[in-house]
This record gives structure tokens, C-alpha cells and sequence, in this order.
């Protein structure tokens, strides 16, 4: 994807961008870690495009620490090199972002994989007042050899297939590299993710936070370095997917826990009274602790997905909702010390119980199933009733940090 360099056009590009009062409507930004085979090609495609479709642009390139002269030839082609220290693929996106004085951003590697004479389908998309305006190369055509088979049938269908499940996002290419956003609307998603990840970070918070969001065709073409990609397959595909469950704890922990509630709950209460036999197998005193067992787990899962959510919030990884401030009116500290205090006391009433049972053997051996039906509960009751307590301070703080940023 080789680009002719035209005198005439990379002069007038370079004085548009190197000219600081010069306020483009789009800054293209590219990562750049040791490119300098395909990035000079890149930047000259990127404002070729520009110039011949009447947009005002710059193209800016967010050096991760090139050590191949890479920079160099990029500032020679017309582009402004933005030097960022923090290593990763996102925090060179950050930080080349951050830097951007165009209205609008489009991204895309610097390996000429992308075709950036696309711009203008982005463009025109924003334009139209959508936020983030994704590329999607299976519409657009993977030529032979830009996309390993592992990425192309397994990876990317899977973990698009994962962020439309949980997110409900329309978007059927996550992972496309070739974007085009509003700086404004992209700004105030918070995005941090310093590595790979930062791709799906975008698409799961623009989606949540409800921007407008639409797809254009592109392509992808092998890239053209003399060198393996800085893409690990398992690595950051492990990373991608590790982001969206831990964004989306209901699916990873809030489901799965109450699940396990219901189901020990009911196994518990047909327990109690006595064993209970089906097609020749008993169920006895060893099932109900079992039961108790996915209670407890099941409690925790439930906690942590909360906890998480709460974390999530307080430091503006995610947006607090009307729910979620009327939840922390209502569940305060002391609705959990009252709530915790109860089961611990009923559970205490319940060993007391069970001491007596104890005493009228004169504290001899005990029939096993009689003393844990009412051992086993007791246990389980003080245990929830403790872990709510402490969970109850535990929210106080992160309300009292919420009341504090108002």
C-alpha cells in the first residue's frame, strides 16, 4: 500500500501542521513504535487524503520510543511526533489524543495495514453527528494474508461475538484499529487502558455511556514491516476479554451469584426438615451443607459484583446512574449493621439451640443428622451476618468519597 510522495502536497501539508495557530477539523493520529519501513507511506497517505478531499487536517505520530529513525522520517513527511513515555499501544493512543487539535480523531496503525484514503468515510460520518464511527474490515475485505487465521475465524468473531452479548454493542469489528471519533465525546469516556485492551475499552464505554455510534467498511492489508507484530495472540486476546468481563461483573459475578443463592436456598429449605430420598439416592445433612456452601459463595460472588461496581463509579470508570444514587440513599450503614446484627443474632439463637440439643444428651455423642440441621444454618447465618456488617462499612467509605466529589 505503498504511497508516491508529491512534493506540492507534503509542503503545503507540513506548514498547515507545523503552523501552531492552525486548528484542523481532524487530526490523525498513529502509534508509532520502531515503523520506519511503512510510517513516512502512512503519513503521506493520511494527508494526501486529506488534501484531496478538502479537509483541514494534521496528522500527528505518538512515538512509543522508536529507536529506528522512525520519528524522523515522520516529521520529514509532514507529521507532528508527539514523544510518549509510558510503553503500550493504549498509552500511546492516549497520549497521541491528548495532543490532537482537531475536532475529530482518526487512529490507525502506522504499518500499512490500514487504508487511510478511507478518512473520509469516517469524516463524513462524524460530520453527520455520530461520536464513534467504527471501521469494520469484514465488510470491507481482509486481503490474503493481513489477518492469521486464528484472528480472523476464532479471535476477533469471538470477542466481538462477547462485547455484543454483554454490552449490547451494534459494532461487529471490536477490535479494528482504523476509527474515527469526536475528541470531545471520546474525552470524556476517562479512557485508560494502557495496552491492546484500549480498543475494546473504547467500544464498551462509548456503548454504555450511549454515544452515537455507527460502522463503514474498510480494509485491511498486511502490514509491511520486516519484523513480527507487537500483537501477542493469546496475551492480549486473553486481555480483551479479561477487561470485558471485569467491566460487566453482572455476567462474571451478579448473575452467576444469585443463581448460586436461589439454588442453595431452595436445597436448603427442602433439607431442613428431614432427608429426602430420589430414585434410591438420600440426601442428607452432608447435601445441606453443600447448599449452605453455594449461599456463601454465592453471597460473595453477589458482593463483590456490587463492590465492583461501586469501585468502578467512584473513580469514573464508569458514570453513576439515578439506581445506583438512590440504592446508596436507601442502603446506608446502618440498614447493613441492622441486617447483619439479625442474622448474627439468629444465628446465635439457633447455636444456643442447638447446645441445648447437646444438653439433653448431658453432652454426650449427638445423633449427627438431628444437631446439623441446626448447626449448619446457625454457621451460616453468622457468617453472612458478619461478612454484611463489615461489607456495610465498607460502602459507608465509598459513599463518603462519593459525597466528597459531590
Amino acid at each position: 500500500m505503498a504511497v508516491t510522495r508529491s512534493d506540492d502536497r507534503v509542503e503545503l501539508a507540513a506548514s498547515e501542521v507545523n503552523h501552531e495557530p492552525f486548528a484542523p477539523e481532524v487530526s490523525v493520529v498513529m502509534p508509532c513504535l520502531n515503523e520506519v519501513l511503512t510510517v513516512e507511506s502512512c503519513v503521506l497517505m493520511a494527508m494526501n487524503s486529506m488534501i484531496d478531499n478538502g479537509i483541514s487536517g494534521e496528522v500527528v505520530i505518538a512515538d512509543n520510543g522508536s529507536s529506528d529513525g522512525s520519528q524522523q522520517l515522520a516529521e520529514q513527511a509532514g507529521a507532528r511526533v508527539v514523544r510518549i513515555d509510558r510503553k503500550g499501544y493504549g498509552s500511546a493512543l492516549l497520549g497521541g489524543i491528548a495532543s490532537a487539535r482537531g475536532k475529530y480523531v482518526i487512529m490507525g496503525d502506522a504499518d500499512e495495514s490500514y487504508d487511510f484514503s478511507h478518512i473520509p468515510r469516517f469524516v463524513k460520518k462524524l460530520r453527520e453527528g455520530h461520536e464513534l464511527v467504527m471501521g469494520n474490515r469484514f465488510r470491507g475485505g481482509i486481503m490474503p494474508g493481513a489477518m492469521p487465521p486464528l484472528h480472523r475465524y476464532l479471535g476477533n468473531p469471538v470477542l466481538s461475538g462477547i462485547g455484543r452479548l454483554l454490552f449490547r454493542s451494534q459494532s461487529g469489528d471490536f477490535h479494528c484499529g482504523l476509527r474515527g471519533f469526536s475528541k470531545r465525546a471520546i474525552d470524556s469516556l476517562g479512557l485508560k487502558a494502557p495496552g491492546m485492551e484500549f480498543a475494546s475499552e473504547m467500544v464498551v464505554k462509548a456503548t454504555i455511556q450511549g454515544l452515537k455510534i455507527c460502522e463503514v467498511p474498510t480494509t485491511l492489508s498486511p502490514d509491511g514491516r520486516d519484523r513480527p507484530p507487537h500483537l501477542r495472540s493469546w496475551r492480549d486476546g486473553w486481555r480483551h476479554l479479561r477487561f470485558m468481563l471485569l467491566f460487566s461483573p453482572k455476567w462474571l459475578f451478579l448473575y452467576p451469584g444469585l443463581l448460586l443463592v436461589l439454588v442453595g436456598a431452595l436445597a436448603m429449605a427442602w433439607l431442613l426438615p428431614n432427608s429426602r430420598t430420589i430414585g434410591g439416592v438420600t440426601f442428607d445433612v452432608h447435601s445441606l451443607l453443600y447448599a449452605a456452601a453455594a449461599i456463601l459463595v454465592g453471597f460473595q460472588a453477589v458482593l463483590f459484583s456490587v463492590l465492583g461496581k461501586v469501585f468502578a463509579m467512584n473513580t469514573g470508570l464508569m458514570p453513576y446512574t439515578r439506581f445506583w444514587k438512590h440504592l446508596f440513599e436507601w442502603v446506608n450503614l446502618e440498614t447493613g449493621l441492622l441486617v447483619g446484627a439479625t442474622l448474627f443474632l439468629t444465628g446465635i439463637g439457633l447455636s444456643l439451640g442447638a447446645v441445648g440439643v447437646w444438653g439433653n444428651v448431658e453432652f454426650g455423642p449427638l445423633e449427627v443428622g438431628r444437631a446439623l440441621r441446626l448447626v449448619i444454618p446457625a454457621s451460616l447465618l453468622l457468617v453472612l451476618g458478619c461478612q454484611i456488617v463489615m461489607a456495610s462499612f465498607f460502602f459507608s467509605v465509598l459513599g463518603l468519597i462519593q459525597d466528597d466529589r459531590g
